[in-house]
């Protein structure tokens, strides 16, 4: 545990946070693990029982014209939204989330960045491109089964998440990478440990249980971070993080629903009822619900670093429907 202060030129802001990623020489699935992340000879016989996907995670899939499909048609579909995760996991890890750990190895934020921090960073980094090799590799034996084509696309979260880089100034670039980053691992790590509850081929399970295990304590470190960062930041880079996590948020929850449409029409299911499951997807009062669900960790996060004493955050966010007025 290293004392560290929030702006050594301005004490007495001083207090203790441990920056490490624990015992991640033992601990790191990029370390430790014995997984091939290779599909099962069974493969066939195990989706008699299990999923690519667990369909709780898609209400979409309960629409009367998919439940008439049959199953191998639900397959279908639970593989074509795996792939497309693997695909948008392999791009966040790389172009989004290391960038953001980036800013941190080379002290772009207006904090002081103590070796353990830095190291910690380094290790997060390292983990993060090893996610991005077994997604890209499990993403590309599942398209392969199934014969998938058109992919990578690119994704509308990761699109929205260029965007609001580029609109951003350069002096608040780096503050804006890393908020980036810290949502994303607060979401994921909850996300992973739902769909990780559920019954999936086993190579699936294997190569989701190794990356939880690591987004477990990545999420933890980047909560920190931002505590450590949201105290040492001053009343105009607050108000742009603030604009900014309520923008960030709301990506994260946002359908895909270009994707969606080449998904369900590439499984024959017809144009009415992919407008009609379009609509439900896309409806504002269904993106707000998954954000307040799924943000849970995030908005803990928040709340912990002292974020929400400020009654204009409080007024923001509970007008957006992420937490009670």
């Amino acid at each position: 545990m290293t004392l560290l202060s929030a702006d050594p030129s301005e004490a007495p802001i001083s207090w203790a946070l441990k920056f490490t990623l624990g015992d991640w020489d033992n601990r790191a699935s990029v370390r430790t693990s014995t997984h091939d992340y290779q599909l099962p000879d069974d493969v066939q016989q195990q989706l008699e029982s299990r999923y690519w996907f667990p369909p709780d995670f898609l209400p979409y899939l309960s629409h009367p014209a998919i439940q008439a499909a049959g199953r191998d048609v639900l397959h279908r579909l639970t593989a074509n939204h795996l792939v497309h995760f693997l695909d948008y996991t392999t791009l966040l890890e790389h172009r989004i989330v290391n960038r953001a750990v980036e800013v941190i190895v080379h002290r772009e934020l207006p904090i002081h960045v103590s070796q353990a921090m830095k190291h910690a960073a380094l290790q997060l980094y390292t983990d993060e491109g090893y996610h991005a090799l077994f997604s890209n590799r499990l993403a590309d034996q599942i398209a392969g089964f199934y014969g998938i084509i058109g992919r990578p696309a690119m994704p509308k979260r990761i699109v929205r998440m260029n965007a609001l880089i580029a609109r951003t100034s350069e002096k608040n670039r780096p503050l804006a990478w890393f908020l980036l980053g810290f949502v994303s691992e607060t979401i994921i790590a909850r996300e992973l440990l739902e769909v990780c509850r559920n019954s999936l081929v086993s190579s699936v399970n294997d190569m989701l249980r190794d990356h939880l295990a690591d987004e477990a304590r990545h999420s933890r470190y980047f909560a920190d971070v931002f505590h450590y960062l949201w105290l040492a930041l001053n009343n105009r880079q607050r108000t742009f993080a603030s604009r900014s996590l309520l923008e960030i948020i709301g990506m994260f929850f946002e359908a895909d629903e270009r994707w969606l449409q080449q998904s369900l029409r590439g499984a024959g299911i017809t144009d009415s009822a992919v407008t009609d499951i379009i609509a439900s997807v896309t409806a504002p009062q269904a993106t707000r619900r998954r954000a307040r669900s799924g943000a849970t960790a995030t908005l803990d996060a928040l709340k912990k670093a002292g974020f929400f004493a400020w009654p204009t955050n409080q007024q923001r966010f509970a007008k957006a429907g992420l937490i009670d007025g």
